[in-house]
């Protein structure tokens, strides 16, 4: 399966983060992927068969294309 995500685009997850933010940027991708919350700051580094099973949905897609 492709994935529908790309660096530095905005997700929610399933669950929020303690500080009360859904919205996390994608700030490392490979075989694991490293997200930051955007409200505290907090980064969370994670395999990637677990990150597609806690996303929810994609809020914002990145501005910059690369291909």
């Amino acid at each position: 399966m492709v994935p529908m995500y790309d660096l530095h685009d905005l997700v929610e997850m399933k669950k929020p983060h303690p500080c009360g933010t859904n919205r996390w940027e994608i700030i490392r991708m490979g075989a694991d992927i490293k997200i930051q919350c955007t409200g505290c700051g907090h980064i969370v580094m994670m395999p990637r068969r677990e990150f597609d099973h806690k996303l929810k949905k994609i809020l914002q897609k990145s501005e910059n294309t690369e291909n």
